[in-house]
C-alpha cells in the first residue's frame, strides 16, 4: 500500500467517527464536476470525494461537499468556486484565482482552499479580515504546503484551528506578517 492509500485509509477511519460525513460521490459526479469547473481536481482531493465522502469530514467535520448543498446550507465546492469567478467580459476590480477551490468555510468569510494547479495541492487560507482596504491579494496565506500535509496536521490534532493550538496572546497581525503570501 502506498502512502497516498495509507493517508486515505487514515482519513476514512477518522471520518467514520464523524456524524456529518456524506457518502462518496460517483465517478460520473466527479467527471461532471470537473467538466463544469473546466479543470481537474488535485488527485488527492478527487480521491477524498470518491473514496472518503462528499464532505462532512476533516477539520471541524466541515469539508464542503463537491456539489450540491450540505445540511448547513453551504454550497458545494463547484458552486462556490463558480460563484466567485466573474464572467470573462466583466469589469471587476478583483476576482478569485483560477483553479483555487474553497473546500472548507471557517466562518467570518475565511476559507481553506486547495490550489489544484500546484503539484502538491497547496492549501491556502483566504482571510480577508486580516487586511484593510480593498487589496484582497493580501488576504491569501499558505496554510500547508500540500493537501497531504494539511490532512496529516488535522489527523494529528495540531491544526491552528484546534481549540488548544492558539493561546490567548495570539496576534493575528503578527501571524499574517510571518506567513507566506500567494
Amino acid at each position: 500500500m502506498n502512502s497516498l492509500e495509507q493517508l486515505l485509509e487514515r482519513v476514512s477511519s477518522e471520518a467514520a467517527s464523524g456524524e456529518r460525513r456524506q457518502p462518496p460521490v460517483s465517478a460520473e459526479a466527479m467527471q461532471e464536476a470537473e467538466q463544469r469547473l473546466g479543470f481537474r481536481l488535485h488527485p488527492l482531493l478527487a480521491a477524498l470525494y470518491l473514496k472518503v465522502g462528499n464532505g462532512g469530514f476533516g477539520p471541524m467535520d466541515s469539508l464542503l461537499p463537491l456539489v450540491g448543498v450540505n445540511a448547513e446550507g453551504e454550497k458545494g465546492i463547484v458552486e462556490s468556486y463558480l460563484a466567485r469567478i466573474p464572467p470573462e467580459d466583466s469589469d471587476t476590480w478583483w476576482s478569485w484565482p483560477k483553479g483555487v477551490l474553497p473546500i472548507l468555510d471557517w466562518g467570518c468569510a475565511m476559507f481553506a482552499c486547495v490550489d489544484c494547479r500546484s503539484e502538491g495541492g497547496t492549501v491556502l487560507l483566504f482571510e480577508p479580515n486580516a487586511i484593510s482596504g480593498q487589496d484582497l491579494s493580501r488576504a491569501w496565506f499558505i496554510d500547508a504546503g500540500s493537501l497531504a500535509e494539511w490532512l496529516e496536521t488535522w489527523l494529528a490534532g495540531r491544526g491552528w484551528y484546534e481549540q488548544d493550538a492558539v493561546d490567548d496572546g495570539f496576534d493575528m497581525v503578527l501571524w499574517a506578517e510571518a506567513t507566506s503570501r500567494l
